[in-house]
């Protein structure tokens, strides 16, 4: 999909952008696209996805959901990592963070920010979106426009018949285990999530002619193009794009006190499944709260089918570590939304904790070092708190 961002930030620089943010963007075009920026472009691309790529707006409402300050001394706090004893300081700075916030039985107890962010800031989520599209899914069960997560794929978007998808349901989508041929490889510019062709009829095509590799619920394979998929469907079922949903479904009845923006494939088209909200860190951490919440509104309605979260965070039968795309191994009972580099949304229930972050890592998995680095800093961090 190197190309598709490619082509986003040619027709918006062809939109008449003013001259000074107009060469910011050309800057951006140096490189090999949106995965492969150098840091001094991450900072700026990152915290400016709406001047940079169309996008359709997430409406926040008029009252906020409550974040009440209460912020703790963590000055003499300390973990460790790779032999060394590390502060939360040192945190911040080596593995590149934007913002942190940590909310802990309904309070702040912890909200940095860095890199020039502030609170007022957006920032990419890159695949944090899939764990929103899994409880938009969620959503639109509890509204009935799907049975349930055994439905077929096919059965909502006829496009994909007479291939790989044929007997792929929901489930195997949400649980990353379609059985179907993907390359997920972000330093790999001949990957399939580099390459993947632009505008969803394309993209249907391209998925729909990838060999299958084993039986549905087999095998995990991580596989952005599906959760694109993921997207379109959600849209036929509900008639409407996704944005809207989100803000009719959980931005607003939630109590998100910012707007946000979904990136979208084109000025006027859809919204990326798989990628590419764009909120402030505040708004991050009260996702978490909401999935945490079992997706039920501070007046008590409820927006997912009971035992939803409950269900979606259940590790799948192709891989222990994955439910209905969030990640399940940092540790018993907890799961987290993750991005590439660096984007987290961390949820304990038994401790009521929800830990955000944004960061910039400069690789896009931050391989060994940076994923290791930071569960020892959340553990560290979740036990002091």
């Amino acid at each position: 999909m190197r190309d598709l961002f490619l082509n986003g930030l040619l027709m918006v620089l062809g939109l008449g952008l003013t001259t000074t943010v107009a060469a910011q963007e050309v800057e951006l075009l140096s490189g090999e696209g949106i995965l492969f920026w150098s840091p001094e472009q991450q900072i700026t691309g990152y915290r400016g996805i709406d001047k940079l790529y169309p996008t359709r707006k997430v409406t926040a409402g008029q009252h906020a959901y409550p974040l009440i300050p209460d912020t703790r001394d963590l000055s003499d706090f300390r973990y460790r990592y790779d032999g060394k004893r590390l502060s939360l300081d040192d945190y911040l700075r080596d593995m590149h963070v934007a913002g942190m916030i940590a909310v802990k039985d309904g309070r702040v107890v912890l909200e940095r920010y860095g890199l020039g962010n502030d609170a007022n800031s957006r920032w990419i989520s890159f695949s944090v979106a899939k764990s929103v599209v899994s409880m938009l899914i969620g959503a639109a069960i509890k509204d009935g426009y799907f049975a349930g997560v055994d439905d077929l794929v096919v059965d909502y978007l006829p496009q994909l018949k007479g291939g790989a998808y044929d007997t792929v349901t929901i489930k195997n989508i949400l649980q990353m285990a379609s059985g179907v041929a993907w390359n997920e490889d972000y330093d790999d510019v001949d990957s399939d999530v580099a390459n993947g062709p632009g505008g969803t009829l394309p993209l249907f095509g391209y998925m729909r002619d990838l060999p299958t590799n084993v039986a549905p619920d087999e095998k995990f394979n991580y596989n952005t193009g599906e959760t694109n998929i993921a997207g379109a469907l959600l849209r036929a079922a509900i008639g409407n794009n996704l944005a809207t949903y989100l803000t009719t479904k959980i931005w607003q009845p939630f109590g998100m006190e910012s707007d946000a923006s979904w990136m979208i494939e084109a000025p006027g088209g859809v919204e990326f499944g798989g990628c590419c909200i764009n909120a402030t860190l505040r708004d991050y951490a009260r996702i978490g709260i909401f999935a945490m919440r079992d997706g039920v509104l501070p007046n008590g309605a409820r927006v997912l089918p009971e035992g939803w979260m409950q269900e979606s965070t259940a590790p799948s039968n192709a891989y222990d570590g994955y439910g209905y795309y969030w990640w399940l191994f940092f540790g018993d009972g907890i799961y987290a939304a993750l991005g590439v580099f660096g984007q987290l949304i961390y949820i304990d229930p038994a401790k009521d904790l929800v830990i955000a972050m944004h960061s910039a890592w400069p690789e896009a998995t931050g391989g060994t070092e940076f994923g290791a680095h930071r569960a020892a800093f959340l553990q560290a961090l979740a036990e002091a708190l």
